[in-house]
């Protein structure tokens, strides 16, 4: 993959660099301020970029202002943002254009590199990898979603792990479920959620956005 590295920490900054290095990826250039890192993403327009929401020059959003212009110019730009904090407006806010290609993790969720690449590899695949702590404070803010209330209970909590980029393997590890079972969930779920098979783009992206995002 080719990744843009946006973070204004050096130490971090490389240390992220090194490790993507690592598994093989190429850093096709870093950032360490907000018009950096706008200037990277539209430059580059890279398979996946890792941006910090707080930056230069003023520190406070520009790292996620950059990624949300960026998304603007080049609809569906994988971004998986790396904060110390869950800024709510502005995921919810990448959240909806619908395109997926989202991540967004805080950095004391991060425990491995084996994690951080692989949330960085289901981003740059057009899917979702978010924190489950962002998850949470997304859900718990979010207005009544009719269709979220015609899920059951299993359902939900098949969601939400969704919404977190496991597969349904790994779904039905967590769950103690058959493979078989998590199919039938998901199943169920898609068709109460009005996603059919002929829907365009990815059931489980649409999915996991009426559950972030949708009032």
């Amino acid at each position: 993959m080719r990744i843009v590295v946006a973070e204004d920490l050096y130490l971090l900054r490389d240390g992220m660099v090194r490790l993507v290095e690592a598994y093989g990826h190429e850093v096709v250039a870093t950032a360490a301020t907000g018009p950096e890192t706008l200037d990277a993403l539209l430059t580059w327009r890279p398979d996946v970029a890792v941006v910090d929401v707080r930056m230069p020059p003023t520190q406070s959003d520009e790292g996620l202002q950059a990624a949300l212009h960026a998304r603007r110019a080049v609809p569906g730009l994988p971004v998986l943002i790396l904060s110390q904090h869950v800024e709510q407006l502005y995921a919810r806010e990448l959240l909806a254009d619908g395109a997926g290609g989202i991540g967004y993790f805080l950095k004391e969720s991060v425990f491995d590199g084996e994690q951080f690449v692989d949330a960085l590899e289901r981003v740059a695949a057009g899917g979702t990898a978010m924190d489950p702590a962002v998850i949470g404070a997304l859900v718990s803010s979010a207005p009544s979603n009719r269709r979220l209330d015609r899920l059951t209970g299993r359902e939900l909590e098949v969601l939400g792990l969704m919404a977190e980029g496991l597969s349904n393997q790994a779904i039905a590890q967590r769950l103690f479920l058959s493979d078989s079972a998590i199919g039938k969930y998901t199943t169920s779920m898609f068709g109460k959620l009005g996603l059919t098979d002929d829907e365009n783009g990815n059931r489980r992206v649409l999915a996991v956005l009426a559950y972030l995002n949708k009032p």
